[in-house]
């Protein structure tokens, strides 16, 4: 087997500092490549002069770790699993956006990670009727508005598995991320519907195999689940779950989070009530107010973003916002204040005629776009 030494050197990076995305980066950034780290891990101060006493003492430990880097490499090859590393152009865009982004994937499938429209769907693992029902009728109605979107869940029990199982259903791809390697399934009696996706999405981890299934191992999956999406929506949650947690991610992400609202009385959307009541997700009901929120609804007849043109009565601040729109999906208020270097209370002014006027949309999570 040929060895790609820069994707070996980066595995036993990950093998050094498990659940440490961060610091794995910044010591990539600092050295420029694994390999130039690997080359340099005896001499880490040199690169990194703040490095504390554990930092370096772990890096020495690279070498230890390329024989189990080497196995995790012919695994992958005998069993056609990409490896992304964060410079693959296949490594999906939106998670490396992402300041704790996995500095490598684990991806076997057939979907494409940089699509154009991506939501992820989570929520109780102790679901009922009513979270299986809107996940059969908003999927159903989601591959009539958006057929080319992906939906990424975790392929645990309740709503994650019903979200797969509705894509699979409706020709949706679906990815599933794994708290694991992709040497197992857990839980075991998902496993059919994880072959499914296989043709029909994908499998996405950033562990190794061969280790054991642990608790911190979930949360840690939570924010590729977030990072992945266009916007995270909460099916159906308690006060306390994991979905919460994806949901609050997801929003410290800057991204679109969505929950389905409940009666006060059900124990099961307690967190989705609560979300809705602190303005933490917009109130979904449907697909079709999905779309339309998203920004997607010209996704099906092809419709384009409105042409400079059909307003010439822009005024040259005007203008100069609709320029910074332009190739955008959104953007929130304080980065365009940055870009177009107009003063806040001002660039608030502007946008609101320009809502009001049909120019641009507001999006949940602060975000503007143009129509």
């Amino acid at each position: 087997m040929s060895v790609d030494k820069e994707l070996l050197y980066t595995i036993a990076l990950t093998c050094i500092l498990p659940y440490q995305s961060q610091i794995q980066q910044a010591l990539l950034n600092a050295a420029g490549s694994a390999t130039a780290l690997f080359e340099a891990r005896n001499r880490l101060k040199e690169l990194v002069p703040d490095a504390g006493d554990r930092l370096v003492k772990a890096v020495a430990q690279m070498e230890a770790h390329l024989l189990r880097a080497e196995q995790e490499m012919e695994f992958a090859e005998k069993n056609r699993i990409r490896l992304l590393g964060r410079d693959d152009v296949l490594y999906p865009t939106r998670l490396r956006e992402c300041p704790d982004a996995p500095v490598l994937l684990y991806y076997k499938g057939t979907a494409d990670l940089n699509t154009r429209h991506i939501v992820s769907m989570v929520g109780t693992r102790k679901n009922t009727d009513y979270g299986r029902t809107f996940c059969q009728h908003f999927l159903n109605d989601l591959s009539r508005l958006c057929p080319d979107t992906i939906v990424i869940s975790g392929l645990a029990y309740g709503i994650d598995v019903c979200a797969h199982r509705q894509s699979l259903a409706h020709g949706l791809q679906t990815v599933g991320v794994l708290a694991h390697g992709l040497d197992q399934i857990y839980p075991r009696m998902h496993r059919q519907t994880a072959v499914d996706m296989l043709g029909q999405g994908g499998l996405v981890t950033e562990f190794m195999s061969n280790r054991p299934v642990e608790k911190v191992n979930f949360v840690s999956r939570n924010r590729i689940v977030a990072g992945m999406a266009d916007a995270t929506i909460v099916v159906e949650s308690a006060e306390r779950g994991g979905s919460l947690i994806t949901a609050g991610i997801a929003g410290d992400y800057g991204r679109d989070v969505f929950a389905v609202p409940g009666r006060v009385s059900d124990v099961t959307s307690a967190g989705c009530n609560r979300l809705i009541r602190d303005n933490r997700a917009a109130l979904l009901q449907s697909a079709e107010d999905f779309v339309e929120i998203m920004g997607w609804a010209t996704a099906q007849t092809g419709g384009k973003p409105i042409q400079r043109e059909l307003f010439p009565e822009l005024s040259p601040d005007e203008t100069v916002v609709f320029d910074a729109l332009k190739h955008s999906d959104g953007k929130q208020i304080n980065q365009l204040t940055v870009e177009t270097n107009l003063p806040v209370t001002h660039l608030s002014s502007l946008l609101f005629e320009m809502e009001m006027r049909g120019i641009v949309r507001r999006l949940s999570g602060g975000l503007y776009k143009l129509i």
